[in-house]
């Protein structure tokens, strides 16, 4: 290398230290680390004894409280993410209309996204209980409204109706790409006498599933790692409640570390959950050629 060439690579390493050193700290460091505690049993006050692969075996044998947070876990995610998909297609559809005062409408869609989870929740909270908002808005119609919170069947749609609310990210990045399409597909498809559905599902859609693409993957990582939610709407502080029908994968792996001091095994927990989350991603990919189209690719 010459010595301009040195020079350069010695700035380039310089600029991303930061970066490696935060990477291999706080993110690769811990996972290297968790894959060993994870094959021990560890209270953080004692010396890890190592158990091989119990803890996984326990998971997958015997604990029937992980089987139960898994499918509460695969339940959101398989309702939540495409309902998400859904709404925010039909919104950005609707927003990307000409109308008049549609940008107003655009930052009312993208203001719920911009308030903190924390905060969503714990308004949330005030309006699903039993005397809340919204039950007083299904009496005016003549309908016992539920306990969202405190009932073991309405507490995962109350969670799926509080992911929905923030739909409006999905919402700006679709609008973005059907700003980006070429009008002339539009005026071509009207002189073949094309009505407004058939737009939207021969030129519209084919152009935004790299988009929708990118939510799906996004959104099922997040659903799969669903924690604040749970956390904040939980029934009297019992995390998981009632009868663990809101227990996720994330709170459990939560309580047996920090509740019950299960470290080893709340990290075999996290380590199921990363296998589960790259099986669901991975079949998303595979499965993406059928229906996702780039401009570069001919079908």
């Amino acid at each position: 290398m010459s010595k301009r060439r040195k020079k350069e690579a010695l700035y380039f390493w310089l600029f991303i230290s930061p970066w490696l050193i935060g990477f291999v700290g706080f993110l690769l460091g811990p996972m290297i680390a968790s894959v060993y505690i994870s094959l021990t049993e560890w209270d953080s006050f004692t010396p890890p004894e190592w158990v091989g692969l119990d803890n996984y075996a326990k998971a997958l044998t015997e604990d029937p409280i992980f089987w139960k947070a898994l499918w509460n876990t695969f339940f959101f995610a398989a309702v939540s993410v495409p309902l998400g998909l859904i709404i925010g297609v039909w919104l950005a559809n609707l927003l990307n209309k000409r109308v008049k005062g549609r940008k107003l409408f655009r930052t009312f869609i993208y203001l719920p996204t911009l308030v903190p989870l924390v905060a969503t929740a714990m308004v949330f909270k005030m309006v699903l209980a039993p005397s809340g908002p919204l039950n007083d808005l299904l009496g005016w119609f003549g309908i016992d409204g539920p306990e969202w919170l405190l009932s073991a069947t309405w507490i995962k749609p109350a969670l799926i109706i509080l992911s929905v609310w923030g739909a409006g990210g999905a919402t700006v990045l679709l609008l973005s790409a059907m700003n980006g399409i070429p009008r002339e597909l539009y005026e071509a498809a009207e002189i073949d006498g094309a009505s407004p559905w058939r737009q939207f599902w021969s030129v519209t859609f084919p152009q935004i599933t790299p988009v929708i693409f990118f939510n799906l993957i996004m959104g099922l990582i997040g659903a799969f790692q669903i924690f604040s939610q749970v956390y904040i709407l939980a029934p009297g502080g019992n995390v998981g409640g009632p009868d663990n029908a809101s227990q996720m994968m994330v709170t459990l792996l939560f309580q047996e570390a920090f509740s019950f001091y299960h470290f080893g095994y709340a990290s075999a927990v996290a380590w199921l959950l990363f296998v589960v989350i790259l099986l669901f991603t991975l079949l998303a990919f595979r499965t993406a050629g059928k229906w996702v189209f780039y401009e570069t690719e001919v079908k």
